[in-house]
């Protein structure tokens, strides 16, 4: 999990989407997370005087209420926040800086910037980017789609035909997010993003064929840059001794990752069998379950009412 990022990597990878303007200071200056527990709405706020080691917004209203005190008044806080280590101040509302913001910036080397755009959407921007840098991260083997719009995570033994499938999938219009290795970040208490390394990016290896170029070979349309993974398919090869799948599985399957629970769906490999439409069977019926629609629980209640009803209206009497 990475717990540091510079101040420099936050101004170069935001600074076209907030419009941010260096005024002065250190940008080698790092961003962290005091402790385990903190998440990223602890690192940026407005401005905030009882934590002055977060990224401080300055919007228009705390301006105006500056304007109403001296300029020694106003000086001491901003001295204070360089004091704790802030990572950096950022102007927003296109709010004038004073000069005397600037010099004391200077004489502390403090990270001074200043953007037009509005303190609210500033540091809701800065928290959903710092969200996915300081995300918990773990990595999964299996080959991540985009099928019909769900991220699903193919996994299973080496072999099994993982790729196989992906390409199959690929064929059929869905598109390829992650081939062998996918890094899986948590960036909510219920929500998991995937993504594929930068070096395995677009690429898929075929037992046979090689490494092929996705986005080369099928076009633009077949490769995502990331997913939120709602799904995972098993590939099991019947194996002697292993117990094979249920064919009704009565209990919902699911895999705990970082916390999160996906749903799980196990699928034989065989011989004659059709694995993209049944993959693609498994997202529409997990696409059902997220509109509350359960075919299972529909046919279990349909069953309970037939046990339940007379014999008379069973034989229509």
């Amino acid at each position: 999990m990475r717990r540091q990022l510079t101040i420099a990597e936050l101004f170069d990878e935001r600074r076209d989407k907030l419009a941010l303007t260096h005024i002065c200071g250190d940008l080698n200056r790092s961003i962290t997370l005091g402790h385990e527990s903190s998440s990223p709405a602890d690192i940026v706020g407005h401005l905030n005087l009882i934590h002055p080691d977060r990224l401080q917004v300055i919007g228009a209203p705390e301006w105006a209420w500056a304007e109403k005190h001296p300029t020694e008044r106003l000086r001491r806080p901003i001295e204070g926040i360089i004091a704790a280590n802030s990572p950096g101040i950022i102007v927003a509302d296109g709010s004038p800086l004073p000069e005397s913001l600037i010099a004391t910036c200077k004489a502390g080397n403090m990270p001074l910037f200043s953007t037009p755009v509005q303190s609210a959407v500033v540091i809701d921007s800065l928290r959903s980017y710092l969200s996915r840098k300081f995300a918990e991260t773990v990595t999964l083997h299996g080959v991540f789609m985009d099928v019909l719009g769900i991220g699903v995570l193919v996994t299973g033994d080496s072999g099994v035909g993982k790729s196989e499938l992906g390409l199959e999938l690929i064929s059929r219009g869905h598109g390829l997010v992650a081939d062998d290795v996918v890094e899986v970040s948590c960036i909510s208490p219920d929500a998991l993003e995937g993504r594929c390394p930068e070096l395995l990016r677009n690429f898929i290896e075929v037992r046979g064929l090689g490494l092929l170029n996705v986005r080369t070979v099928f076009g633009e349309t077949a490769c995502r840059r990331k997913m939120r993974l709602r799904l995972i398919t098993h590939l099991q090869r019947p194996l002697a001794g292993v117990p094979q799948s249920a064919r009704l599985p009565l209990d919902a399957q699911e895999e705990m990752i970082l916390g999160v629970p996906i749903r799980k769906v196990t699928i034989p490999v065989a011989a004659g069998r059709n694995l993209a439409v049944l993959v693609e069977t498994a997202v529409r019926s997990t696409i059902l379950k997220l509109r509350g629609i359960d075919c299972m629980q529909e046919f279990l209640d349909r069953q309970q009412e037939a046990l339940n009803a007379d014999p008379g209206e069973l034989s229509g009497t």
